[in-house]
């Protein structure tokens, strides 16, 4: 995340050097210590296919799809506004729901337009591949794969009430570069989100833009060519 964690500050002190995700999080730490590299990223999460995705949830693809994320336990407030939008959602869109475990709700299970699934693992590279919006919740890997993907997204983070607020920090940091529209939990409602999903739809070339515009590099390589300077 954006700024050090417990277990992180623990183990600063000891290392030569910090990896960070963030360039913000530079100034967190010791001059000099700290090293901008960006997020270590699956090389799966770049082999999703659309066509995969959609044969996957039966849709057609006439369609834009919005892809919802609430983390593996889910995300009442998101749950929530998305299952009252949904009459309204499906005349536009397909939506694709991560629920979380346990939060499926099974009175929508025949709806048209709607694909609910408490977890999803092998397949979730290609429903992100499938997906043209994607509403999230804003952990640093989350952010990250959104940025290196190019999608189009609204953040949702944890609100502090219920963490140490870094969910809030990440995704200030990628509304202020251009890269994700942000709603607050806590004003989470059924006009809030639909007005967020318009916008950024309205706006969609906008970020794609400036995503892809990012300078990060690939944070796998930066780290082991580090590492291996160590060794040497």
């Amino acid at each position: 995340d954006m700024t050090p964690g417990l277990a992180n500050k623990l183990c600063i002190p000891k290392a030569d050097k910090v990896c960070c995700n963030f360039s913000e999080t530079l100034e967190y730490l010791p001059e000099g210590k700290a090293i901008h590299t960006g997020t270590p990223l699956r090389k799966e999460l770049f082999a999703g296919e659309r066509q995969r995705g959609l044969d996957f949830c039966g849709f057609i693809g006439n369609k834009p799809i919005i892809l919802v994320v609430g983390g593996s336990t889910g995300a009442a407030a998101i749950n929530e506004a998305i299952r009252n939008l949904l009459p309204t959602l499906v005349k536009n869109y397909d939506i694709i729901h991560l629920t979380g475990k346990g939060k499926s709700d099974e009175s929508l299970a025949d709806t048209p337009g709607y694909r609910q699934y408490e977890y999803i693992s092998d397949e979730l590279k290609d429903l992100f591949a499938a997906a043209d919006l994607i509403i999230s919740r804003a952990g640093a890997n989350a952010v990250c794969e959104l940025l290196a993907l190019a999608k189009p997204n609204i953040l949702i983070p944890l609100s502090a009430a219920a963490s140490r607020g870094d969910q809030i920090l990440n995704a200030e940091s990628f509304e202020h570069h251009g890269y994700s529209y942000v709603l607050e939990e806590e004003i989470v409602t059924n006009e809030t989100l639909l007005d967020a999903i318009n916008t950024v739809f309205a706006d969609k070339d906008k970020y794609i833009t400036a995503m892809k515009g990012a300078t990060q590099a690939d944070a796998t390589d930066i780290i082991i060519d580090l590492i291996n300077s160590y060794i040497k």
